[in-house]
């Protein structure tokens, strides 16, 4: 099995960010939680990226 190098970091930022940007849409929810979830989620996609782009063969 082969996967490249940041593939699973921007995988798991993307899914990060949707929960924190559906926590987000929640008004019940607490939205110091759900900003830091999207943060945490776009930080990996945006390094997963750049992996991604200086390890492609």
């Amino acid at each position: 099995m082969n996967i490249r190098e940041g593939m699973i970091p921007t995988a798991l930022g993307s899914v990060v960010t949707a929960t924190g940007y559906g926590l987000k849409q929640k008004r019940s929810s607490n939205q110091m939680i759900a900003n830091t979830l999207f943060g945490f989620g776009l930080a990996h996609v945006v390094l997963g990226t750049i992996d991604l782009i200086q390890h492609r063969n």
